[in-house]
């Protein structure tokens, strides 16, 4: 079968047609000719909007030049309430500093120390889906909770069993629904001294959050100060010093890393998993695959290696349901593409969403088909069409820890359980924050 996708809109609608579908949904919003264009102009009043899917040109944008085309700050307005100036929002010396202090925690190393955390955590999830057996699961719901626990576990070193990482949870799942993709400050250019105008639940529950957020970070500077603190990703990152500057992350800054890491790393990892274990439930040839593969797992960090058909169909679900469906960057001075000339201030959209069933690039785009990977155009789409975590500089920090915690739990959990669909409950993909289906993903969960 093939997987569902959004269907697309008509070629040509008005702006404000565009904007009310853009708040809707954006992979609806979007005309069907983007699975085949090499690069597509969108004119607004205000601002001009390209996308890009020609792969030369896309590795201009994130691996040649990334600081001539810095993130936009078109779409980050709606997120600043919770994400302040963390590193998914920022550019320049900012963000570089921020990157010298927060990828060191993320080094190859530091994988296999936060292993054991991501494993007890992927255990807990396998144990709360064997209790599910017989039953439907709502599974977007249940891989949030999992991806929150390990959030907790690798970071804070608490499960999410914890009251306040139950509380963050919480807030976070009422975010996601409150908050849109877009504000008004997306479409009309407003000076930095005019206030933006958010829904009032939404400025709320950033509150909330991110005043829970801080008094995590102010125990575990308490621990730090009394040498009482645990070896774990809050720890390493509260006390790396910037080797340029000497200086660490203050308590402010801290807290919007620590926003962002959970929404990035929660929301995105959560999305992914979902989608996988739906890919399986109606491909059971491959659920079959995973499972026989994970049965010699037993926790050794090792062993993440040789999941070799789980990484193949977890980067599968990535390539057809890419958590982040585009990415916006911004000119900083005139630049001439596909012998088009796009101004300063000009909008450049990636769209792993679209290139990654780019009909031009990919053998059977919208097929879910994992041994694509290890076929000559899996290959060169892989390093040339593929970004489920971004690339160049600004590649997701996380990447490396999202495909061993991605692999990990898909393992686990299909070792033991199989997962079936729903008769008459199809998801329907739509994209806010992330690619979710837009009434739940439904699986019926029974014993192996």
């Amino acid at each position: 079968m093939i997987p569902p996708k959004p269907k697309a809109r008509p070629d040509r609608v008005s702006l404000w047609r565009y904007v009310k579908l853009f708040r809707q949904d954006i992979l609806s919003a979007q005309p069907a000719r983007l699975y085949r264009a090499w690069m597509a102009e969108f004119k607004t009043p205000f601002f001009r909007s390209y996308l890009v899917n020609q792969p030369d040109l896309v590795k201009t944008v994130l691996k040649d030049r990334p600081m001539d085309f810095p993130k936009s700050g078109r779409i980050s307005e709606g997120l600043r309430p919770l994400l302040g100036e963390s590193v998914f929002l920022t550019n320049g010396a900012t963000w570089q500093r921020q990157r010298r202090i927060i990828d060191p925690a993320f080094e190859g190393g530091r994988l296999r120390e936060t292993f054991a955390a991501m494993w007890a955590a992927s255990d807990a999830a396998r144990t709360r889906l064997i209790a599910r057996a017989g039953e439907e699961v709502e599974i977007e719901e249940f891989t949030s909770h999992a991806a929150a626990d390990v959030i907790f576990r690798t970071l804070f070193s608490i499960p999410i069993e914890d009251e306040v990482a139950q509380q963050v949870f919480h807030e976070f799942r009422t975010y996601q629904r409150s908050q849109p993709i877009l504000n008004l400050a997306a479409f009309v250019p407003l000076p930095n001294w005019m206030p933006r105008f958010f829904r009032k639940d939404t400025k709320a529950t950033a509150r909330r959050i991110r005043t829970l957020i801080s008094g995590l970070c102010e125990a575990r500077a308490a621990e730090i100060t009394s040498s009482t603190a645990p070896d774990d990703l809050a720890t390493k990152i509260m006390t790396t010093v910037d080797p340029e500057t000497g200086e660490t992350f203050d308590a402010q800054e801290m807290v919007d890393q620590v926003a962002i890491f959970f929404l990035a790393g929660h929301e995105t990892s959560a999305s992914a998993l979902a989608w996988t274990l739906y890919l399986m439930a109606t491909h059971p040839e491959w659920q079959d695959k995973v499972a026989a593969e994970a049965q010699a797992l037993s926790g050794d960090f090792s062993e993440v290696s040789k999941l070799k058909v789980s990484r193949d169909v977890f980067r599968e679900a990535l390539r057809l349901y890419p958590p982040v469906p585009m990415m916006v960057r911004e000119t900083t001075c005139p630049e001439h593409f596909r012998n088009r000339t796009l101004p300063k201030g000009s909008q450049v959209v990636l769209s792993p969403w679209h290139l990654h069933r780019h009909e031009r690039l990919w053998d059977r785009p919208d097929d879910f088909d994992p041994a694509r990977w290890q076929t000559e155009n899996g290959k060169t789409c892989g390093r040339e069409a593929y970004m489920p975590f971004s690339a160049g500089a600004r590649v997701c920090t996380g990447a490396g820890f999202a495909m061993v915690e991605g692999v990990l739990l898909l393992s686990l959990l299909l070792r033991d359980m199989k997962v079936a669909p729903v008769a008459g409950k199809e998801p329907v993909p739509e994209a806010h924050l992330t690619v979710r289906s837009r009434d739940g993903i439904w699986l019926k969960v029974s014993r192996r």
